[in-house]
């Protein structure tokens, strides 16, 4: 049996890495509109009534609106609740939508008023890898996705690591 040489050259390596990075980095872009499945799901308000994530955007329109999934269990979601606050006293202008992940509706709520969360709050009943965290590719909490008043996604995919970015995207939007 003959044995083969394999000859890499700095090139060939080189642009191995670039196209692997390309990939993954191509996997994280940002998405300009979600899914119409997504659109469908069915969230839950504090009062207990039904509503599709569809028909809570639209209830945004004409308002610079900021998403932030999050869960009363998420030590990071608590961690970053001032950094929250602070930009809803920077942005009084903007509303501000909550999407739980928790599992237990009392949960939720308690979490609300333990942390005076100031906003509008819906429920995704089936968790964080439920079918509406999976329609919006929810990998990690807290999650902040950003809306202009047309309802267009200017930021899709950030974290509590990201405030600056999103700090920056809602005085682009005054």
């Amino acid at each position: 049996m003959k044995k083969r040489k394999y000859k890499f050259s700095m090139k060939k390596i080189v642009t191995l890495f670039f196209g692997a990075l390309l990939s993954i980095s191509c996997s994280n872009a940002q998405k300009k509109e979600f899914s119409k499945e997504s659109l469908t799901k069915i969230l839950v308000s504090t009062d207990k009534t039904e509503i599709s994530f569809g028909d809570i955007l639209e209830k945004q329109k004409g308002k610079v609106t900021v998403i932030e999934i999050w869960a009363s269990w998420c030590s990071d979601c608590v961690k970053a609740m001032p950094k929250v606050k602070e930009m809803q006293a920077n942005n009084p202008e903007v509303d501000y939508v909550f999407i739980s992940m928790d599992k237990v509706y009392d949960k939720w709520i308690n979490g609300i008023e333990k942390h005076d969360l100031k906003g509008k709050h819906y429920w995704a009943t089936d968790g964080m890898k439920g079918k509406f965290g999976k329609s919006i590719d929810v990998d990690w909490i807290p999650r902040y996705i950003i809306l202009d008043k047309n309802g267009n996604i200017k930021i899709y995919r950030a974290i509590e690591t990201d405030f600056d970015k999103i700090n920056a995207t809602l005085k682009e939007l005054k």
